[in-house]
């Protein structure tokens, strides 16, 4: 006790004055405010541990929508169906009437129907076995698009189902045998997740041809399960291609090494150089790497090997809080640098939700989430809600003017346009908890005015979202995954799903098609729709 004797006395409530009152009064509301959404998301993740429902999800603000411009002539009446085009071969049978004596013939009457045939079906194939006189043993290869023993359309059946149509195991395992399929649960699994190496490459090569060349990548993520362990998946993508990657980290040495889509070697560039540059590497430890000689290595081991003999290791103990850990942010570097020498994202702007992670390179931020913070504040009193309210209103007429800057853009109004966000972020409103946040906002400013840049690129990360949703899904319906193959399979069906509807090209043909299914449609590799689309976008 005699340790605190210094320490003064808080001051009684009877003898502070009203305004001091007041002032406390808000301050215990913030406080309390903070503690319930503490407590909120205690309970939120007790329940998900529980396997019961989360809090409901608070309603969006609408700001993209409220600020379309609005129709003032009367609304057009909806325009119909229109003719029914099946994409199928017609099948035209002659239906005869039974008339009296003296009618006359007065043509055909077409009634389109369509139908689906489901059916099972059971082929023996009998292999001719022979034997050259050398002792050779010859067997009769079987049909094309034979691999196992389930053909090509029941496999297809099976991914188009299980992934673009979220049906779960158990379900998709009692329709195949209530329609007389014979086929046990492990078999469905191994048909969902064995042997998909060619579906896995493609997506990958989707992802490269899109970094290669895409004007614009929007990223996102969400919590995924996997081996038992909470883990996240990453989305990237754009108006032409998606693509997922399930991993157990969402750290920016994890994204990075996403973004080098598949190749694991590390450069040390201009690039590289330029990264370490910005995210404030000591110089000398700059120059040790620049005068070390190598600038190519293979693995992450020679990587390591390397930083090794130039005496760059991390921190002795790994929870251990440093200013700067060089060994991190240098390999980070190196993964920008083998980003940038296998030509990746060389003029592509990044569009984030302002997750740390995904700071780099040419950043820019989504003004959906940006304006969201706003709409989130907790307020306590009258002036406080006003100027919520007030500040919402201009963030809205702002990001209406951005929409007409993307349509045309021009350099005064561009100077006009990054005059008013000075304004905007840089009022004071009286507000703390608001001027501390638009200050917070207005330091993002580079990349929240990317637009006049760059005006090809969205306003906020809506096609992100949109994509990411077959995950959260795909994990609701199905919780995680066990092994790698069946991490890797849904990432890539999911993603290649995705790429097909932004392609319209169906993902029942583009199965058929890989699938060797008789009759199928052709369907060329997705990656040289991409970038025939980014060519003449």
């Amino acid at each position: 006790m005699d340790s605190l004797h210094h320490v003064p006395r808080p001051p009684a409530l009877s003898e502070l004055n009203r305004p001091a009152l007041e002032a406390l009064l808000i301050e215990l509301f913030a406080e309390v405010a903070a503690l319930k959404q503490v407590a909120a998301e205690q309970r939120e993740e007790i329940a998900r541990l529980k396997g019961l429902k989360g809090r409901p999800t608070i309603k969006p603000s609408g700001m993209d929508k409220g600020t379309e411009p609005s129709k003032t002539a009367a609304p057009e009446k909806r325009p119909g169906r229109g003719k029914v085009s099946p994409r199928v071969i017609v099948e035209e049978i002659l239906v005869e009437a039974t008339v009296p004596p003296g009618s006359r013939f007065k043509g055909y009457e077409p009634f389109l129907v369509q139908g689906l045939v489901i059916s099972a079906s059971a082929t023996c194939y009998r292999r001719e076995r022979w034997v050259t006189p050398d002792g050779r043993t010859i067997l009769a290869p079987l049909p094309e698009g034979i691999a196992g023993h389930f053909g090509p359309e029941l496999r297809r059946f099976v991914l188009m189902h299980y992934h673009q149509g979220q049906t779960t195991l158990p379900r998709l395992l009692t329709f195949l045998r209530s329609v007389g399929v014979s086929i046990s649960k492990r078999q469905l699994q191994r048909l969902l997740t064995d042997r998909q190496d060619a579906f896995v490459a493609e997506a990958q090569a989707v992802l490269r041809a899109a970094l290669e060349t895409s004007a614009f990548v929007s990223v996102d993520d969400t919590g995924a399960r996997h081996a038992g362990k909470n883990g996240f998946c990453t989305q990237i993508g754009n108006d032409w291609f998606t693509w997922f990657a399930t991993r157990s980290s969402k750290s920016r040495l994890n994204f990075l090494n996403l973004l080098r889509a598949g190749h694991s070697d590390y450069v040390l560039n201009e690039a590289a150089f330029a990264y370490l540059r910005e995210r404030g590497l000591s110089g000398p430890l700059i120059s040790r790497l620049a005068e070390a000689g190598e600038t190519s290595f293979a693995d992450h081991a020679a990587w390591q090997a390397h930083l090794r003999r130039l005496g760059i290791v991390a921190p002795a103990k790994p929870g251990l809080a440093v200013i700067q850990d060089a060994e991190q942010i240098a390999t980070e570097g190196a993964l920008w640098g083998s980003i940038h020498a296998h030509g990746f994202l060389h003029d592509a702007v990044l569009l984030s939700d302002d997750a740390g992670q995904f700071a780099v390179g040419r950043h820019a931020l989504c003004w959906v989430h940006a304006e969201r913070l706003v709409h989130k504040l907790d307020t306590f009193t009258d002036p406080q809600r006003a100027a919520q309210q007030r500040v919402r209103e201009m963030i809205w007429d702002f990001y209406a003017s951005l929409k007409a800057y993307r349509l045309n853009p021009d350099e005064r109004h561009a100077s006009a346009l990054r005059a008013e966000f000075d304004r905007i972020f840089g009022q004071r409103t009286g507000f703390i908890t608001l001027d501390r946040l638009l200050a917070r906002l207005r330091a993002n400013k580079t990349e929240l005015l990317m637009v006049l840049e760059r005006p090809d690129i969205p306003l906020h990360t809506n096609g992100s979202e949109n994509d990411i949703r077959c995950q959260v899904m795909r994990r609701k319906v199905s919780a995680g995954t066990r092994s790698g193959d069946g991490r890797d399979s849904r990432d890539a069906f999911l993603g290649l799903a995705k790429t097909c509807g932004k392609l319209a090209i169906p993902f029942w043909d583009y199965l058929g098609s890989r699938l060797k299914v008789a009759g199928h449609a052709a369907v060329d590799a997705l990656e040289h729709y991409i970038q025939q689309r980014n060519r003449y976008a």
